[in-house]
């Protein structure tokens, strides 16, 4: 892994509309590159709030966004869109969209003003879908798919993108098991090749499957962070959760489970 904060958060604060509760307070994060890193914390401590202002959807009222090392509010529309791809939880699609349509939409960062894909986008577009298992759903409308082969859909799309850092929005939440499995294996693959992957979960399960690094967050504010080893507690659980927890290992992997509850 490399060590280096590809992604550096420096004192971090956001509030919605100016009502001053602060959705981030004062969040300062480094976020390694080549890595996954989870995004771990109970509903409301502003997990998706970080990633659209990583992603420059949001404007912090303070602080900076440093990415790759460079102030994100120098980098122009086109170089963010190469540089990172979001996967949000849901998405609404105003047109009726086939597949290979919708995921042929990541390569706009590519193509000139008003200009229509070209071979190689087609090429590149395929050969997403093929990697995911989506090769059947192409000529499909993606209104007409499942919620989960449509999160897997929107995955494909950034994947288009060719981004080097990946954001993911509770992307397993949506998933049976084959899918979650699938999106685990192609993230791992993504990290493999230097892919900086980034996802928010409430699920600890999800963070230990895969991730490498752990950002434990609760109220917008940063609890812990660091190697999953190290940062993966009963301490930090509790008091990112704030109920009793355990955790205990199962096959020399850590489990965690609700202590003793007095129904």
């Amino acid at each position: 892994m490399n060590e280096r904060g590809i992604i550096s958060l420096v004192n971090l604060r956001f509030d919605y509309d100016g009502d001053h509760h602060m959705v981030l307070n004062d969040l300062s994060l480094e976020i390694p590159a080549g890595a996954i890193t989870a995004i771990l914390g109970p509903n409301g401590a502003g997990k998706t709030t970080l990633l659209h202002v990583i992603l420059g959807l949001l404007s912090p009222r303070a602080g900076q966004v440093l990415l790759d090392g460079k102030p994100q509010a120098g980098l122009s529309r086109r170089e963010m869109s190469r540089l990172i791809g979001l996967v949000p939880q849901a998405e609404y699609i105003p047109f009726d969209f086939s597949v290979l349509e919708y995921v042929l939409l990541g390569r706009s960062p590519y193509l000139g003003m008003l200009a229509m894909p070209g071979e190689e986008d087609y090429r590149m577009t395929i050969e997403v879908l093929h990697s995911l298992g989506l090769s059947d759903l192409q000529q499909r409308a993606v209104t007409e798919i499942s919620g989960g082969e449509r999160q897997m859909v929107m995955l494909a799309r950034s994947l288009a993108q060719q981004p080097r850092i990946l954001l993911l929005d509770e992307p397993t939440s949506h998933l049976d098991l084959s899918n979650k499995s699938r999106l685990l294996r192609v993230l791992r693959q993504l990290a493999e090749r230097g892919v900086t992957v980034v996802f928010t979960t409430h699920d600890p399960e999800a963070a230990i499957s895969i991730a490498q690094y752990l950002i434990m967050m609760r109220a917008g504010r940063t609890l812990a962070s660091g190697p999953l080893a190290d940062t993966l507690t009963a301490d930090n659980l509790i008091a990112t959760y704030g109920t009793p927890v355990r955790l205990v290992r199962v096959d020399n992997r850590p489990v965690v489970l609700l202590d003793d509850l007095k129904l």
